[in-house]
């Protein structure tokens, strides 16, 4: 009898999930996916559904946002929504997408800021010591990876002696990346000044296993931020001798919008740890001529940002998309917007690593490629080292930085920030490093794609079934 009752509350369990998955998965595709799961492994899938599919986190940031901290940008006068700022921009796409990025963002696009280009770890970590080693008011580091090895530690002792002069400092690492290195870098601070937060830990933070906090954000007086794709650790050593070394670029920005990545961090620290913290106010305008806009994203946002810009980016380009990016798997409405871009004589040219670190993903990405390259798309894979950058660039004026690849995890799942820079001295340097990567690469073609022997077409094609949940 207690069998049966068991049984009737497992199958009951399973339609009631099911019908969940019906109602509010977006997605037919991942809908038809848990549904499946659901009726074909009563209980099993009912399980894996509600600590892997669904979206129950509330930020407790969200109504720090609405609470009125984010009209501060209009009461200082930063915001630049007027005439003014829609002067400057040079082209008239530009106007179009930033049209665009005023309905799906949540910031407003300031002037006056200054980016430099940091490759890899030997130009980017000597830059962030240097600025913690300096800091006179805080310090706000958020990470996904902090290993322990010699960087981490360096680190470490950076933001200790600064917390001991009576700085500011405040630490958020993710609770999955920090399991990265073991023992944790976090033990480094036991004792410590520092403040600590973990981002959804794994045992208290309510199964979400698949939310992530995928940021990398470093602030330092609200004078200066550092932002990117590179967390910290000895393998953004790209000049090592390892092969596990990964190649990367981080960039360092001055001006208004640092004061959005110290916002974004903010809005993390007190989801973590519920302290309210208000921003400092932004900084001046300095002697830089970029237009920049900090964007947040992340499950608790209104809108799929990320994704709406892209297809703007696609649809406003007139000569040239060019994409360096780690992971890609497009959906269906990114791959109709490249297609469509290349259909209209748009250049588009992606960069991929040849080999990567993920393997099943990479499987995944070679399965999308013949779509691309039979409308024109070129193709490139970067040889070794394994290559973590992530770029977006239309035409000659305008470039999408930060943490986010073009993948279901960062456009849907994870918490990450980008940044948008219209700025034509930035873009062509950013134009050279592609041009530069392009040259040492290998271009591939429809006929190398349409050449895969069977069962590599096989294995590829599954793991693009899985694309959704990688």
């Amino acid at each position: 009898m207690l069998w049966e009752v068991l049984w009737i509350f497992v199958v009951a369990l399973s339609v009631l999930t099911a019908g969940h998955a019906l109602l509010h998965k977006r997605d037919p595709r991942a809908a038809l996916g848990w549904i499946v799961l659901c009726l074909v492994l009563p209980g099993i899938g009912a399980v894996f559904y509600w600590i892997l599919g669904v979206n129950r986190i509330k930020t407790r940031a969200r109504s720090w946002q609405e609470g009125g901290r984010i009209s501060f940008w209009q009461e200082s006068g930063i915001s630049d929504h007027g005439a003014s700022a829609v002067e400057i921009l040079p082209l008239k796409q530009l106007l179009s997408l930033r049209r665009l990025s005023d309905t799906v963002t949540r910031r407003p696009l300031t002037r006056g800021n200054r980016i430099d280009v940091l490759h890899n770890g030997e130009e980017s970590y000597p830059a962030m010591l240097e600025a913690i080693a300096g800091a006179r008011r805080s310090v706000f580091l958020c990470t996904y990876i902090f290993d322990s090895d010699a960087t981490g530690r360096r680190f470490a002792d950076a933001l200790r002696q600064a917390a001991d002069r009576g700085i500011e400092v405040r630490l958020i690492v993710d609770a999955l990346g920090e399991r990265y290195s073991f023992p944790t870098a976090l033990r480094f601070f036991k004792g410590s000044r520092v403040k600590m937060a973990r981002f959804l830990p794994l045992l208290t933070g309510g199964l979400h296993l698949n939310l992530r906090n995928h940021r990398k954000l470093l602030v330092v007086d609200n004078d200066v931020g550092f932002t990117g794709g590179m967390n910290i650790g000895d393998r953004h050593l790209a000049a090592r001798d390892d092969p596990r070394r990964v190649v990367d670029i981080h960039f360092r920005i001055q001006g208004p919008v640092v004061s959005h990545l110290q916002e974004a961090f903010l809005e993390d620290w007190h989801f973590c740890t519920r302290e309210e913290r208000p921003p400092d106010p932004p900084s001046l305008p300095i002697d830089g001529g970029a237009l920049c806009r900090g964007i947040s994203v992340g499950p608790n946002e209104d809108y799929e940002s990320l994704t709406w810009i892209f297809i703007g980016v696609l649809n406003c380009a007139r000569k040239k998309v060019r994409i360096m990016t780690p992971y890609f798997i497009p959906d269906r409405s990114l791959v109709f917007a490249i297609n469509a871009a290349s259909l209209r004589g748009v250049a588009v040219e992606i960069i991929l690593p040849e080999k990567n670190n993920l393997p099943y993903l990479a499987w995944a990405t070679r399965s999308y490629l013949w779509e691309l390259l039979r409308y024109g798309t070129r193709i490139f894979f970067q040889p070794p080292p394994f290559v973590h950058s992530k770029i977006l660039m239309m035409d000659s004026h305008y470039a999408l930085i930060g943490s986010a690849n073009i993948d279901p995890r960062s456009l849907r799942l994870n918490f990450e920030f980008n940044l948008e820079v219209y700025d034509g001295p930035f873009a062509e340097a950013l134009g050279s490093h592609f041009d530069d990567v392009r040259s040492r690469s290998r271009e591939t073609t429809l006929e190398e794609m349409d050449a895969r022997p069977l069962p590599i077409k096989l294995r590829d094609a599954l793991a693009k079934l899985f694309s959704p949940y990688l």
